[in-house]
């Protein structure tokens, strides 16, 4: 089991930066994909990023492509996202989840098997 729990989720102004943590417990982290996704107010919960058990491969929504960057510390058993340019339109509480299965989609949160709690992010405009 990999339990991740996320932080760094804040209010920030429109066209500031973030960098969100994903602490995860288990001594297998290194062994699983994580990723980063996202739930706006009445909206569904989407994929934002994810990054390979290596951290060699990365992956991003087309929205967020550019200006969001996924990373991992494999030593800290460490996820991070950096957001930087931010709008109001990334205002979501954002979730980190790992990925134990091989198969599938990983851009498909059904994918995942286990999240964080979440952390807000409120970009003001």
């Amino acid at each position: 089991q990999v339990q991740p729990v996320e932080s760094g989720g804040g209010l920030v102004q429109a066209g500031g930066s973030l960098r969100l943590s994903c602490a995860a417990s288990g001594r297998t982290f290194d062994s699983y994909r994580m990723g980063w996704f996202r739930q706006a107010p009445g909206k569904e919960r989407e994929f934002v990023a994810t990054i390979s058990a290596s951290g060699g491969r990365t992956y991003y929504a087309d929205s967020v492509k550019g200006r969001f960057t996924i990373s991992r510390d494999n030593a800290k058993n460490t996820v991070y996202l950096q957001m930087n340019s931010l709008n109001a339109e990334d205002t979501a509480v954002y979730y980190c989840a790992t990925r134990t299965r091989d198969t599938g989609n990983f851009y498909y949160s059904g994918d995942y098997d286990y999240w964080g709690q979440g952390t807000q992010v409120t970009v003001s405009s």
